[in-house]
């Protein structure tokens, strides 16, 4: 029987992965992370460095975890990895945090930055804020019940219209900024608020950006279909993932230029005023429509993706009512696991906010990735005969750098957010007792 290797046909070129790069990892993010980068930060200098380093950091991790991709192009991505280097222990508990932090997080957080902007934009009471985001939420999971077909076309349609806000805001907040930029130095790393060291600064404003960045390791999923991925998995990812640190890098001078950084930090409702200041009253809802619509397209991708998390584990009986979890519609949607996943968000909606959502799910997630690039040099050591159609450029450097940026971000985030930290973390061990349950009773997990 041929393996998935072996059935995945080579057909996408440089052009096509240059844009699932781009595209996958361009989201709203950067957006609504504007306010806790500037916060942690406290100056213009350290707002630009944090989205830097960020950026630097991201570019490393996806050209070291391409490696992987390559060698192991399965359904699965990172879980895939994970289990070929470290067994099934590791790998299930990588899906069982992106099945109960991970995917309902991104659901959650996304949900609510986008009732918040409703709020704001129509001047309803904040009453709403939570009411509006269960609305969100269910509306995508229930669009993703009739099928991948549907989900797929929806989101198709909405990359489009994260794209033009994010081209408008940078054209027009570069050649007229306001009057507030005479005022402004992007190198200025002064902090007006005066707390904390610089290291830890500027990790807390890193993390804040990475959430704006996530979605790089699913750029390799595509590794096994490129016609010379040796070749063009590096420079769509270098290339990528560098116009996309440039693209946040614009953005987050236009918010500083127009507007004045106290009035960013602290300020969920920064994107909405930073349009309102370029284009007036009317232009700024237009664009602020545009980017709910981006959100909106946001929350469908992480309900599309990760509702077939529990369901693809359940099919190995690695996860409770298993059974149940692998239960499809008739046009083939996980039912049942779209169910628990929009459960768990609607829940988390009401027990933290936007960033502290965010900045819990990158921290548990970026322990995996950590683990994603130690795994590289673990198999070139035990597996040196493995088929890798591209290695890791700037090897050890490049997964080096990977691996002590992902270290810096946990531990600072432990020390600065411990509470944060360890809550991610202990739903992440919470899994322990349900797997060693199921490797009891099903031998072959």
């Amino acid at each position: 029987m041929p393996t998935e290797k072996q059935v995945l046909n080579q057909t996408i070129g440089f052009t096509a992965a240059l844009a699932t790069v781009m595209g996958t990892v361009i989201g709203a993010g950067v957006f609504f992370k504007a306010d806790p980068v500037t916060h942690a930060t406290g100056s213009t200098g350290l707002t630009m460095l944090a989205w830097l380093v960020g950026g630097l950091i991201t570019i490393c991790a996806g050209l070291t975890a391409a490696e992987l991709a390559a060698a192991i192009p399965e359904t699965g991505g990172m879980m895939r990895y994970i289990d070929h280097t470290y067994g099934s222990l590791a790998a299930f508990l990588l899906g069982w945090a992106e099945t109960t932090v991970y995917f309902p997080a991104n659901i959650a957080a996304l949900s609510i930055v986008f009732a918040t902007q409703c709020i704001n934009l129509f001047s309803w009471s904040a009453h709403w804020q939570i009411p509006i985001a269960i609305i969100v939420g269910l509306s995508l999971t229930i669009l993703n019940f009739f099928g991948s077909r549907v989900g797929g076309l929806f989101q198709s349609f909405t990359t489009v219209f994260k794209l033009i806000p994010l081209a408008i805001i940078i054209v027009f907040g570069l050649i007229h900024p306001g009057s507030n930029a005479v005022h402004v130095s992007l190198f200025d790393v002064t902090r007006s608020n005066g707390s904390g060291s610089f290291l830890s600064a500027l990790g807390s404003g890193v993390l804040a950006t990475l959430f704006a960045y996530d979605g790089w390791i699913h750029v390799g999923n595509i590794a096994g279909e490129l016609k010379h991925p040796e070749r063009d998995l590096p420079r769509s990812i270098l290339i990528g993932l560098t116009g996309t640190m440039v693209v946040y890098l614009l953005v987050s001078a236009v918010f500083v230029l127009v507007l004045p950084i106290n009035q960013i930090a602290g300020n969920p409702n920064a994107a909405s005023e930073v349009a309102r200041v370029l284009f007036g009253g009317v232009g700024g809802k237009i664009i602020t429509i545009g980017i709910l619509i981006s959100v909106y397209g946001g929350i469908n991708g992480y309900t599309m993706t990760g509702m077939r998390i529990p369901y693809a584990m359940a099919l190995e009986n690695r996860l409770p009512f298993s059974r149940q979890l692998r239960s499809l519609s008739k046009t083939g949607a996980p039912v049942v696991s779209g169910l628990v996943q929009i459960s768990i968000a609607i829940v988390m909606m009401f027990m933290g906010g936007f960033n502290t959502l965010t900045d819990m799910l990158v921290v548990v997630i970026w322990i995996f990735y950590i683990l994603t690039f130690i795994a590289v040099f673990i198999l070139r050591k035990r597996e040196p005969e493995l088929n890798r159609p591209y290695r890791t450029l700037g090897y050890p450097v490049i997964p080096v750098i990977a691996i002590l940026g992902g270290i810096f971000i946990v531990v600072n985030t432990l020390f600065t957010q411990t509470m944060l930290t360890l809550i991610g973390i202990g739903i992440t061990l919470l899994g322990l007792p349900f797997y060693y349950y199921l490797k009891n009773k099903y031998p072959v997990v």
